[in-house]
């Protein structure tokens, strides 16, 4: 098919992990289709954007957040997303998408304004167990929605479609790959917060890894992802404790370490526990007590109630508490393995297939 008669999706993401790693997966899987794929994010998605593949066209546009900034950033607000809302019907109108998908965050109100107001086909795909501002503003103006966690808190009138959410290709490539359990020999901790990292693991993992016995202790090896700022003293940390340990503030191979790990503690992010289950790893899930209507919860819980994972709110999170449920996996290979056989079952590998099809169908099947 010529470039230039393709059809056109246009993916609309905000700036983090959570909305852009099920933006790629669904670039990776339409540009592998033959769809010409275009990328919508402001300034802060596009650092996030460099997984996608090389022929995405990234646009950036004008947006921001009532969540940052002083009075007088507030009150820019709504000329700026006002300016890339015109920004965009400009380019929707002269390359007319066949459908446009947006993934949450601010960034994606210019496309699905342009969008509603070029009647273009239009669907959001909502990663979390509670909908964030964004895709419940434009819920009831979307052609369809597609739900990643299930159940998800949905306005009256909305019908969810639960499809999952999508996992990268490096994450698919690794997906069931074959469990480890604990035993006597060396053991892979992953210590994970999200894309920008969480100061709460690196208060207490290290902590509680410290507090364990010697004989399990002295069999770890852990990955720690950590803010640059906290880098330092988690190091720290792990060498008193005399534990071989690998800390950074971002890890390009998490799909990898995912594969070879006995046990993930991580947040719970929607990205996170689709990675976690997709691959099929027990977990110990930290919600992000701050998270918008505590989505993070809602989102371990499904996880948690099938069994692959343990659930520990964040004010529970004390290093004696989190030490106890390490060992309750690490010195239980056959429970260890249950977890990570429900965990397994959990997963929706299938969950850009899913999204493929909603988008060729919400465009008239144009491949």
């Amino acid at each position: 098919m010529n470039t230039a008669q393709a059809p056109l999706l246009l993916i609309a993401a905000g700036g983090t992990g959570g909305h852009m790693f099920p933006a790629q997966a669904l670039a990776e899987a339409m540009v592998a289709r033959g769809w010409r794929v275009k990328l919508s994010t402001d300034a802060r998605g596009a650092r996030y954007a460099g997984g996608f593949p090389k022929a995405v066209t990234i646009e950036e546009v004008a947006s921001a957040t009532f969540a940052r900034g002083g009075a007088l950033a507030k009150l820019a607000v709504p000329f700026r997303i006002a300016g890339g809302v015109i920004a965009s019907l400009s380019r929707n109108a002269s390359d007319r998408p066949r459908a446009v998908v947006g993934f949450g965050g601010y960034p994606t109100i210019p496309a699905l304004s342009a969008a509603w107001a070029l009647r273009i086909p239009r669907a959001i795909h909502e990663q979390n167990g509670v909908m964030g501002r964004v895709n419940r503003l434009f819920a009831t103006h979307v052609d369809a929605f597609a739900c990643g966690t299930w159940p998800t808190d949905l306005p009256p009138g909305v019908a969810g479609n639960h499809i999952g959410n999508p996992v990268r290709a490096s994450v698919i490539e690794r997906a069931a790959a074959p469990y480890i359990p604990p035993g006597d020999y060396p053991m892979s901790v992953l210590v994970i917060g999200g894309s920008q990292g969480a100061r709460v693991l690196s208060d207490v993992v290290p902590a509680a890894l410290a507090a364990l016995p010697e004989p399990l202790r002295r069999l770890l090896r852990v990955a720690h992802q950590a803010r640059p700022e906290d880098g330092p003293r988690v190091t720290e940390a792990y060498a008193q404790a005399g534990i071989e340990a690998e800390v950074e503030p971002f890890f390009a191979d998490v799909p990898r370490r995912l594969s070879e790990c006995q046990l993930v503690i991580s947040r719970s992010g929607a990205s996170s526990v689709a990675d976690i289950s997709v691959i099929g790893r027990p977990a110990i899930l930290i919600p992000f007590a701050a998270a918008t209507g505590d989505h993070q919860t809602a989102n371990a819980r499904g996880l948690t109630d099938a069994g692959g994972a343990i659930l520990l709110p964040e004010a529970k999170a004390t290093p004696a508490v989190l030490a106890e449920q390490i060992a309750l996996v690490l010195d239980n290979p056959d429970g260890a393995l249950q977890m990570a056989r429900a965990s397994l079952g959990y997963g929706i590998p299938d969950a850009t297939g899913r999204l493929v099809a909603l988008v060729e169908k919400l465009a008239g099947n144009p491949s």
